[in-house]
């Protein structure tokens, strides 16, 4: 044990020094890094580990690793290393404990890619005991859903306070430019755990949670999972993503349909959303928030928009046709409101959930934030005044607008 644990503190030693090595999955035989996994190779998101203080997140959940004899024992280390990462994250976004680089604390950067390389150390992990694909495979779950805030969404007993529950998604389009990121991520880091005073003077508890921007995960039913222990018990939710230029958009329509761009894994899907039972499928879903009361809110800086446009093919049509007033009876969806990415899919998923659920009268649906830029003549570098301002903007007025959403509920 003594050996172990002076190996180990090398290992983190060094990981505090320097800029992350390779991920130990990229010089294991046989083990190949996804291709979400392979983009840590890049010196952006290494450095984004480093001057976020995350560097020594996947050394430590691999030294964990390594002293694990069981199944039984992996699965615990998997889930508290992957709760741990979460709530570091949080906590640093919302100023609590060292912020451990100079990368700004509401960055939800160093999440993500701490996440990638903790999954990429246990795709490797070869341990001492017979270990099946399939237990790897739930492992790999556990540690994905408790990294992202999903099995941890606590609301307080008291009914006194309204219950919200808040979505974010990864970055994504990282091999156009890998500094990407999300700013519905760095909005539930903001926001989770934390009480927010809605427009009719009441308190609201808000939980988050992030989700991949992957299409097989979707397909496996994540967002259904995740959210249909509490959509009963909520005053009111909202799936948030990053969307147009210069602008937030209440998005009115979702559409059951994937129109095929890749995704992180540089995977395309293209086709009907696929859902459990879906001969009741509808075509579309519509937002339960209150969205004139939001576009007529003064929530911040970027306009708010009720967007009702949608692209459909029509009854009897054969070609897709866009409706800006919204769908026709009888027509199949092509792109809701949200387009026909993840953004538009976990608007429908969750919307179907509180329709199946017989909560019709449950305010929910989608936000689209704005298009998170960095300034002017940046070059490479992964962050700038600009970028910060924006960002900071972007999620004070995703609060301001679920406190609009709760007030009525």
């Amino acid at each position: 044990m003594s050996r172990i644990r002076s190996r180990t503190a090398l290992v983190l030693a060094l990981a505090a020094l320097t800029v992350p090595a390779l991920p130990a999955s990229a010089a294991t035989p046989g083990a190949e890094p996804t291709a979400e996994e392979a983009r840590l190779d890049r010196a952006v998101p290494r450095e984004i580990l480093t001057r976020g203080g995350f560097a020594t997140v996947a050394p430590e959940f691999a030294a964990a690793l390594g002293t694990a004899g069981s199944y039984a024992a992996a699965e615990r280390a998997v889930a508290r290393h992957g709760a741990r990462l979460w709530q570091r994250a949080v906590d640093r976004a919302q100023g609590r404990g060292p912020a451990g680089g100079d990368l700004a604390r509401d960055d939800d950067r160093p999440l993500y890619w701490a996440r990638l390389a903790m999954t990429r150390e246990l795709r490797a992990w070869e341990p001492g005991f017979a270990l099946s694909d399939g237990e790897r495979a739930r492992l790999l779950d556990r540690l994905e859903t408790a990294s992202r805030g999903q099995d941890a969404i606590r609301f307080p007993a008291s009914k006194g306070v309204k219950r919200v529950l808040v979505t974010g998604f990864d970055p994504f389009t990282l091999d156009r430019d890998v500094r990407i990121s999300n700013p519905s991520g760095a909005a539930a880091l903001a926001l989770d755990g934390t009480l927010i005073r809605t427009a009719d003077g009441r308190l609201a508890r808000v939980e988050t949670a992030v989700f991949p921007v992957r299409w097989a995960d979707f397909a496996d039913g994540e967002v259904e999972r995740a959210l249909r222990p509490h959509l009963p018990h909520l005053d009111a939710f909202t799936t948030v993503s990053q969307g147009r230029v210069g602008r937030f958009d209440i998005e009115r329509y979702n559409g059951a349909w994937r129109g095929g761009f890749g995704d992180n894994e540089n995977l395309s899907e293209t086709g009907v959303v696929p859902v459990a039972d879906p001969a009741t499928q509808p075509q579309w879903t519509t937002t339960t928030l209150p969205y004139a009361s939001i576009v007529a809110a003064d929530t911040g800086r970027f306009p708010v928009y009720d967007n009702t446009s949608v692209t459909e093919v029509p009854a009897g049509g054969t070609a897709p046709v866009v409706r800006p007033a919204g769908p026709t009876p009888g027509s199949a969806a092509r792109a809701g409101g949200g387009g026909d990415y993840l953004s538009n899919e976990i608007a429908y998923r969750a919307t179907l959930l509180r329709d199946r659920l017989g909560l019709r009268g449950l305010p929910g649906g989608h936000v689209h934030t704005p298009v998170l830029q960095f300034g002017a003549g940046n070059g490479d570098a992964v962050t700038d005044p600009e970028f910060l301002r924006n960002r900071a903007d972007i999620t004070a007025q995703v609060r301001s607008i679920v406190a609009v959403a709760a007030s009525g509920s």
